[in-house]
């Protein structure tokens, strides 16, 4: 009933449209090619790939099973075992470390002495020295003063002398 109530049933327009449809369904529609390229990549690609990638997944899959079931357990068991071990170690090592730094503050603090007391003896040498050059200094001055008076006097005595001949 509806091609006959449509226009063009039964018109000679309906061929063109049916043609119209086939090319446009033919130049424009590309599902039917692009479903066709689907199918034939899939197929492709599951043949050629065997699957493999769903064995890898398995496989993996199995690994990490196992390594949570039975290697994670026994590491954490020897992880613990040695752990407390090895704090041990350490601690003992520590205290080594410590008594080792405190003999070594010890010898420096004792060499620190030794010099702080040469330094002393040597400053107070200095000042003994210093004094002992000064008493000579004065003692020199002292030597130095009288024989610029005798030489003074001496002098004089030689101007009194030439002073009796100077007046022939």
């Amino acid at each position: 009933d509806r091609r006959r109530d449509s226009p063009a049933a039964g018109s000679p327009i309906q061929p063109i449209i049916k043609d119209v449809g086939e090319i446009y369904s033919r130049l424009l529609d590309h599902r039917p090619v692009i479903q066709g390229e689907i199918r034939y990549f899939v197929k492709e690609f599951e043949e050629k790939r065997g699957l493999r990638e769903l064995r890898v997944l398995e496989n993996l899959k199995n690994t990490i099973f196992e390594t949570n079931e039975r290697v994670l357990p026994k590491c954490e068991q020897a992880m613990q075992d040695n752990l407390s071990e090895t704090f041990k170690r350490l601690q003992a090592a520590n205290a080594m470390i410590h008594r080792l730094q405190e003999r070594e503050y010890e010898a420096r603090k004792l060499q620190a002495d030794k010099v702080m007391a040469r330094e002393e003896k040597c400053i107070a040498h200095w000042e003994e020295f210093m004094k002992e050059q000064q008493k000579k200094r004065a003692e020199v001055d002292e030597e130095h003063r009288k024989a610029m008076e005798r030489l003074k006097e001496q002098y004089s005595d030689m101007e009194k002398e030439l002073a009796k001949y100077v007046s022939f």
